[in-house]
């Protein structure tokens, strides 16, 4: 059993509350645009942290991020990527590409939008955390949590900082 903890956008923003909602992560995932190497580095303080680059990062980030992540955890197959669509709207290319890789767990953020949809057509779960950094238009600030228990994905929460 893995416990994760997801975030996206936080455009340089760090927010102390991070460490309290995260302490009982196993991972946590940054869906990109994380906007300083500091935020990776402070997360890297709470538990283990795979990021991804976004479409504002450069840098640090942008040499050591990927675009994209494809990974195993608990037997789950999960993309991480920043700008993915979502089910019905997939971005060009990222239906074949999670059809092809067997994903079950596809997590994007680059929207500032929360959302949690199943695909049933891919057999999929999609989570886009929302964006928890101040930058953009959102009036709600979000994080996700999620327990990943072999093929078993339970327990998710949406924690709003406001």
């Amino acid at each position: 059993m893995k416990r994760i903890g997801i975030l996206s956008d936080t455009h340089g923003c760090w927010d102390e509350r991070f460490e309290r909602h995260f302490a009982d992560c196993d991972e946590i995932w940054h869906a990109g645009d994380i906007g300083d190497w500091s935020i990776v580095e402070r997360l890297s303080e709470i538990c283990t942290v795979r990021a991804v680059a976004g479409n504002i990062d450069h840098g640090e980030v942008r040499r050591r991020c990927p675009e994209l992540l494809v990974f195993d955890v608990e037997g789950v197959r999960v993309l991480l990527t920043h700008i993915g669509g979502y089910p019905g709207r997939w971005s060009k290319g990222m239906k074949n590409l999670l059809r092809d890789e067997r994903v079950r767990l596809m997590v994007d953020g680059h929207s500032h939008i929360l959302r949690v949809m199943y695909d049933k057509e891919l057999d999929l779960l999609h989570v886009n955390p929302g964006a928890a950094g101040r930058q953009g238009w959102q009036k709600q600030r979000t994080l996700v949590r999620l327990v990943i228990d072999g093929a078993d994905m339970r327990d998710c929460e949406v924690i709003e900082l406001g």
